[in-house]
């Protein structure tokens, strides 16, 4: 039974980051809103008079979760009868401790990350109570077309690795290195497509990324790439297995890079197997679910390219024989701190545990791997881990909140001297590494 740790507890030093609700919150509810009214024939057409009044009632809940957003109400208890409710309604009491003044926790004064997730979780809360249309994921849209707008850029991404499968026989261990380093980099540049910050804006990717990796070099704050390379190197001696984990975060074009570079891993025995963790449930608009993680590997495997469909082939023999394993946990949905897991969720812990190398992708996974803290930059990121080590671990992430250690002194100060807004942008990345401490 997960449960809400003690909030006296030693691990939650630090202070929390607050801000107010800003605009892409009350414009990702009114997309979504837009999108239900949208397929409202689909509804008509799936479920008849039901769906209609399913869409109504979903309808009616989002327009009233957005008044409550935009007038800083309290945050409500949820109702409904998912797996998950119990827990989030005692964190909701947690919140309530932070509080000193006897006020309720409420949109404008509670925890940024607390806000966040707890809206996507509203979100599912209102498909909930809206049966028989509950299933349905309201970005689904979105994310299908943020796939089929990046296809250049994939294409040339599955171009790249199959024709470096097609001379891995003649690789030198440095030119294997220099692969690595290079998917790596495109892995990272890759989070850059995330809906959540553009408000569910197109953020697609249209061009090739691997064209531009020399330029984008600079904008790498910390790049802790060897780290990673020698886990894999020094785990490849043909006697032992080597298991690397990534934790997922947006599906389109970041999945495809994600894909690649655990296609390249595992075809330069670098790895013997490879396992994914997604989201449960539709969250933060382009975080993949395990629908989007098979949609996106079917869509590989009909596209009308040879090499892109030879990926999806591959892809889907990796899941088939177990090469590639996919894990689903509630705990990626919860609005829990990361150091949290070995007591809320200790069974994933004790699976991360299993990893040689864990990879965390993107921005959310970040700010919960820190616990969204007001750290210095130079705090060192295995400190602000606290006690999160399970495997060596690796964060791969370009900047969208405004949270970041591990810097060399100097390094932030200097970059908000002259770009104020250089932690939300999306132009800095981090490839940032954490032994088991």
């Amino acid at each position: 039974m997960m449960e809400t740790p003690d909030p006296l507890s030693a691990k939650y030093e630090g202070s929390f980051a607050y801000y107010t609700v800003k605009d892409r919150l009350p414009q990702i509810l009114t997309k979504v809103i837009d999108n239900i009214h949208r397929n409202k024939n689909k509804f008509l057409e799936a479920h008849g008079e039901e769906g209609i009044e399913a869409e109504k009632k979903a309808l009616s809940f989002f327009s009233k979760l957005r008044n409550e957003m935009q007038t800083d109400k309290p945050m409500l208890p949820l109702s409904d009868e998912l797996p998950d409710v119990q827990i989030w309604n005692q964190y909701l009491d947690y919140q309530r401790t932070l509080l000193s003044n006897g006020e309720e926790p409420s949109w404008f004064k509670s925890p940024w990350l607390y806000v966040e997730c707890y809206m996507y979780r509203r979100i599912q809360e209102g498909m909930a109570l809206s049966p028989p249309i509950s299933d349905y994921d309201v970005f689904r849209d979105s994310k299908n077309d943020g796939f089929f707008q990046s296809q250049q850029a994939m294409l040339a991404l599955c171009t790249h690795l199959q024709e470096m499968k097609g001379r891995i026989n003649s690789l030198s261990k440095d030119e294997v290195r220099d692969e690595i380093y290079k998917l790596l980099q495109v892995s990272l540049w890759g989070n850059k497509c995330d809906l959540s910050v553009s408000g569910g804006q197109d953020n697609s990717q249209t061009t090739s990324v691997l064209a531009s990796l020399e330029d984008f070099k600079a904008f790498i704050l910390v790049d802790d790439t060897t780290s990673v390379w020698n886990i894999l190197s020094m785990k490849t001696d043909g006697n032992t297995g080597t298991r690397v984990d990534f934790v997922l975060d947006n599906a389109g074009f970041e999945l495809i890079t994600d894909l690649v570079l655990a296609d390249a891993m595992l075809s330069l025995n670098l790895a013997t197997e490879v396992h994914f963790h997604g989201k449960v449930k539709p969250w933060y608009v382009s975080d993949t679910t395990k629908h989007d993680f098979d949609w996106t590997v079917r869509q590989c495997l009909a596209a009308n390219n040879k090499w892109m469909s030879k990926c999806g082939q591959t892809w889907k023999e990796n899941l088939k024989k177990g090469r590639w394993v996919y894990h689903e946990h509630l705990f990626w949905t919860l609005p829990h701190e990361f150091c949290t897991m070995a007591e809320v969720a200790p069974d994933l812990y004790t699976e991360l545990q299993k990893s040689d190398l864990v990879l965390f992708k993107g921005d959310l996974n970040y700010r919960k791997l820190t616990g969204d803290r007001k750290w210095d930059f130079t705090v060192p990121f295995s400190q602000a881990l606290r006690s999160f080590h399970p495997a060596p671990l690796c964060s791969i992430r370009t900047l969208k909140a405004d949270v970041q250690v591990g810097l060399p002194a100097g390094v932030g100060e200097q970059l908000a001297a002259t770009e104020t807004d250089w932690l939300t942008t999306g132009k800095y990345g981090v490839i940032q590494f954490s032994p088991v401490v």
